[in-house]
C-alpha cells in the first residue's frame, strides 16, 4: 500500500501514481496477447488494453478505453477489489508481482479530468426509446450510459440530493472523494444522461405510472440496499447505536458528526463497510476505535489494504467475538461481547456502537410489482428481465449485495437486454 496521509476526514488515505511511477508501472506489463488480466474484469473495464496505452505513453487513449468500458472507471479505480480479481488473473504474479492495475487505472482518469479530455461524447443521432431508471447508484448509472451511448433518452430518478448511490453516501472520501465520483457523474451526464433529484419511485410514483402514464418505453429499477442488518441483542434500540449506512451517510453531510472528537467508538463487523465506518469515525477525531469480528482476521470479508490502513491509524481490530449486549440508560455506554469458544467474555465502554453487519433491501414492491427472490430481493434473469413486462433490474437489489464493478457490469448486462426489449417492440 502507498504512502498512507493523516490529513483528516476528506484526507486520500493513499497517494496515486505521477508520471514517471505510472510509466514504470506500465512497463512492467508483459503485454500478453490474450491479457488475462482483461478477462478478470467483471465490467470488462479492458486493463490489457489501457495499460499498453499509458506504456506507450497514449494517456488520453488509455482513458478512452476505461471510460467506453466502464463510465465509473474512476470510481472503479479507487474501490474495486482488484487483488480478487484482474491483478490476481496478471501473469506477472508467477514471476514476482502483479501489475498495479488498480492505481494505472486511476492515473489514467485523473491524468483525464486534470487535462479536460473528453473521452465520452453525446451519440449523433438519437432514438426514440425512453427508458427510466429507479436509483442513482452503480448499476442504474451504468445501464444509463449505455442506453444513452446507444442513442436512447435515459433518465434516472434518485431520492437523495445527488448521484452515486454507496459512492456518494456509503463510502469514506478518504477511500473514495467525492471529487472523484462527481467527476464520474459529470461524464455520464455529458452522454445525455438525465437525472431527477428528489424523485423517490415507489410512494407516489410507480414503475407501472412510468411506463403507462409518463411515456417511458421501459424501466430500470437499480436501487441499492439501505436497510440495516440488525444484531438481535438487547439493547440495540439504544441512542448512538448507528447502522453503517446511516453512520457514513451522516459523517458525510454537512454538519456531520460535530461532536466526535475525543469519543469512544465500537464498529462491529469484519469487511471494507466496517473498515470504512472504523476509519472514518478517527479522522473524524474520535480517540479510541475498535472494531469487533466474530471470526478470524483471515475470514474476514475486508480488503487487506483496508485493514492495513486501519491499522496504521491505530483502530484495534479484536477477532472471534461477536456482541452479546448494550447498555446504558438512554444512550449505550457500553457493549458486551461474547467469545467464539462460548466461555471468553469482554466488556468494553462506549459513545457510540456502529453496525457493519450487512444491508437489507427495502419494501421494494411500491416501486414495481415483480416476484422476490431471498431478502426482499427482485428476482431477474436473462439480463436483467423480471416477471413483470418492460421492467428489468440489476446490481445490489438483484444480486443482494456485491461490489461497485459487479453492479457496473450487472447494469451493462441489463442495459443489452433493454436494447434488444425496445428492438422487438419496434421502438427506434
Amino acid at each position: 500500500m502507498s504512502k498512507v496521509t493523516m490529513g483528516g476526514y476528506t484526507a486520500e488515505a493513499e497517494t496515486g501514481f505521477n508520471h514517471r511511477t505510472a510509466m514504470e508501472e506500465a512497463a512492467r506489463c508483459l503485454l500478453c496477447e490474450d491479457a488475462p488480466c482483461s478477462m478478470g474484469c467483471p465490467a470488462g473495464t479492458n486493463p490489457g488494453d489501457f495499460i499498453r496505452s499509458i506504456r506507450f505513453r497514449n494517456t488520453k487513449g488509455a482513458a478512452e478505453i476505461i471510460r467506453e468500458n466502464n463510465v465509473l472507471g474512476g470510481s472503479c479505480a479507487r474501490v474495486c477489489p482488484y487483488d480478487k480479481l484482474c491483478e490476481e488473473a496478471c501473469s506477472r504474479c508467477g514471476i514476482d508481482r502483479p501489475i498495479e492495475i488498480g492505481k494505472l487505472q486511476r492515473y489514467a482518469i485523473e491524468q483525464e479530468k486534470i487535462f479536460g479530455m473528453k473521452t465520452l461524447k453525446k451519440p449523433r443521432s438519437r432514438k426514440k426509446g425512453r427508458v427510466a431508471c429507479v436509483g442513482a447508484g452503480p448499476a442504474s448509472l451504468a445501464c444509463a450510459a449505455e442506453l444513452a451511448k446507444a442513442g436512447y433518452e435515459a433518465t434516472i430518478f434518485e431520492r437523495e440530493a445527488k448521484a452515486g448511490g454507496v459512492l456518494s453516501y456509503g463510502i469514506t472520501p478518504a477511500r473514495l472523494p467525492q471529487k472523484v465520483v462527481d467527476w464520474d457523474i459529470a461524464t455520464v451526464k455529458g452522454i445525455g444522461v438525465k437525472f431527477e433529484f428528489g424523485k423517490e419511485i415507489g410512494k407516489k410514483i410507480t414503475a407501472k405510472d412510468l411506463l403507462e402514464k409518463q411515456g417511458f418505453d421501459a424501466v430500470f429499477v437499480g436501487a441499492g440496499l439501505w436497510k440495516s442488518g440488525s444484531a438481535s441483542v438487547p439493547g440495540e434500540d439504544l441512542k448512538n447505536i448507528l447502522s453503517a449506512v446511516g453512520f457514513l451517510k451522516k459523517a458525510r453531510a454537512e454538519g456531520g458528526f460535530k461532536d466526535m472528537k475525543g469519543k469512544k467508538v465500537v464498529v462491529i463487523g469484519g469487511g471494507d463497510v466496517a473498515m470504512d465506518c472504523a476509519t472514518t469515525a478517527k479522522l473524524l477525531g474520535a480517540s479510541d476505535v475498535h472494531i469487533w469480528y466474530r471470526r478470524t482476521i483471515e475470514e474476514a470479508p475486508a480488503n487487506i489494504d483496508e485493514i492495513r490502513y486501519a491499522l496504521s491509524l491505530g483502530i484495534t481490530i479484536t477477532t472471534n467475538f461477536a456482541p452479546k449486549s448494550f447498555g446504558g440508560k438512554t444512550k449505550v455506554e457500553f457493549a458486551e461481547f461474547q467469545g467464539r469458544d462460548g466461555k471468553s467474555e469482554a466488556k468494553v465502554c462506549c459513545d457510540y456502537a456502529v453496525l457493519a453487519i450487512g444491508q437489507q433491501a427495502e419494501d421494494i414492491t411500491g416501486v414495481a410489482d415483480a416476484a422476490l427472490s431471498g431478502k426482499g430481493c427482485i428476482a431477474a434473469r436473462g439480463g436483467g428481465k423480471t416477471t413483470v413486462p418492460g421492467v428489468f433490474a440489476a446490481g445490489d437489489i438483484v444480486n443482494g449485495g456485491k461490489t461497485v464493478v459487479e453492479a457496473v457490469a450487472a447494469g451493462k448486462e441489463a442495459a443489452e437486454t433493454i436494447i434488444a426489449y425496445l428492438d422487438k417492440k419496434g421502438v427506434k
